[in-house]
């Protein structure tokens, strides 16, 4: 089940719920107020590579000849 993220019109609480795909359109109540006044969130996704800099660059260059298996 994906993760969302939504924020509470009425108190300003942002929150993530595991929501399921069938309920995806469904809005949860605030945790923090119980309102129902509540929005999903637009989410930046975020990946990690070569270009980026990311975990995918350095983990490439630990297995060079800088150690390991030999």
């Amino acid at each position: 089940m994906p993760i969302y993220e939504y924020s509470c019109d009425n108190c300003g609480e942002d929150f993530e719920k595991r929501v399921s795909f069938s309920e995806a359109d469904s809005l949860p109540p605030c945790p923090n107020c119980a309102s129902s006044n509540t929005r999903k969130k637009i989410s930046r996704v975020g990946t990690l590579g070569a270009s980026s800099g990311g975990y995918a660059a350095s983990s490439a260059s630990s297995c060079g000849s800088h150690g390991g298996f030999g």
